[in-house]
């Protein structure tokens, strides 16, 4: 019989994720649990996509 080999557990924060809290209006909540049902995608997953989307696709407006 083979044996089960567990490995050790990574510190957190070596897994190149950070665990942080953000205050969300209520309405955008709901969007992103909607948008969770229609996608079978967690909220999770979904705000990471979000914000890597909105940062790849952001600028900074010079003042003219």
């Amino acid at each position: 019989m083979d044996k089960l080999v567990i490995t050790k557990k990574k510190p957190r924060g070596t897994d190149g994720y950070k665990v942080f809290s953000v205050r969300i209006k209520d309405e955008t909540v709901e969007k992103i649990d909607h948008l969770a049902n229609e996608t079978g995608r967690t909220r999770n997953e979904l705000i990471g996509i979000l914000l890597d989307f909105a940062l790849e696709n952001s600028e900074v407006a010079t003042n003219s």
